[in-house]
C-alpha cells in the first residue's frame, strides 16, 4: 500500500507599492506666486514635477530622497500651496555651481517663472560666493538671455567628474553647456556649508 502525501507548492507573494499620485495642478494666471526655499516635506511634490517632464528628455531622473535631503538647496514657486517651478542650486566644487533639476510645469509656463528662478539662483550663487553658474541645456538660447554664454563641456570639468562620467548619454546627450560668470561684492560671501549639507 503505497501513500502519497501532498506537498504546498511554494507561492510567491508580489507586493506592489501604489504609485503615489499627487492631485491636479491648478494654475492661475491672476493668483500670486511666491519663490521660496523649498522644504523637507515637498520633496514628493518636486520629484513629481521632475518625473513628469522627464519624457521630454531634458531632465536627468532624481530619487525621492535624494531631493528629500538637498530640499533646502531647491527654490519653488509656490501657488495656492502648490509646487509649480522649482531649480536646484547645486555644487560642483567650491568656485562653480550648476541650476539642476529646473523645471516649469506645463500648466504654469509662459507665466516668467523660468526666468525668476534663474534670476534667484544666480542671486544664491553669488552670496554663497561661488565665481560661476553653470547648467547643462536643451535650450541655450533661454539661458543667453539671461547672461550665460555656451561654451565647451569640457570647461565645466566639474560636472563631467560629478554626473557625466556615470551618464548613460555621456558624450551623445545632445545639451549644450553655459556659464555665468557670478561678479560679486568682496563681503558678499557666505559659508559654502550651508549648501552642502
Amino acid at each position: 500500500m503505497s501513500t502519497t502525501i501532498a506537498t504546498a507548492q511554494p507561492v510567491t507573494l508580489r507586493v506592489t507599492t501604489p504609485a503615489i499620485t499627487l492631485p491636479p495642478r491648478v494654475v492661475s494666471a491672476t493668483d500670486p506666486v511666491t519663490l521660496r526655499t523649498a522644504t523637507a516635506a515637498e520633496a514628493r511634490a518636486i520629484h513629481s514635477l521632475i518625473v513628469e517632464h522627464l519624457a521630454e528628455g531634458h531632465l536627468l531622473p532624481r530619487e525621492p530622497q535624494e531631493i528629500e535631503v538637498h530640499a533646502h538647496r531647491f527654490v519653488v514657486a509656490m501657488q495656492n500651496d502648490q509646487v509649480i517651478a522649482c531649480g536646484e542650486l547645486a555644487p560642483l566644487s567650491r568656485a562653480v555651481s550648476e541650476v539642476r533639476s529646473f523645471v516649469v510645469s506645463r500648466e504654469a509656463r509662459n507665466l516668467g517663472l523660468g526666468h525668476r528662478i534663474v534670476d534667484e539662483l544666480v542671486r544664491r550663487a553669488m552670496v554663497a560666493g561661488f565665481d560661476k553658474l553653470c547648467a547643462f541645456t536643451h535650450a541655450p538660447s533661454f539661458f543667453v538671455h539671461l547672461g550665460f554664454s555656451i561654451v565647451p563641456h569640457v570647461w565645466l570639468a566639474e560636472k563631467i567628474v560629478t554626473d557625466c562620467h556615470s551618464c548613460v548619454q555621456f558624450r551623445h546627450c545632445g545639451q549644450y553647456a553655459v556659464v555665468r560668470n557670478l561678479n560679486r561684492g568682496r563681503h558678499s560671501c557666505v559659508p559654502l556649508a550651508a549648501l552642502h549639507g
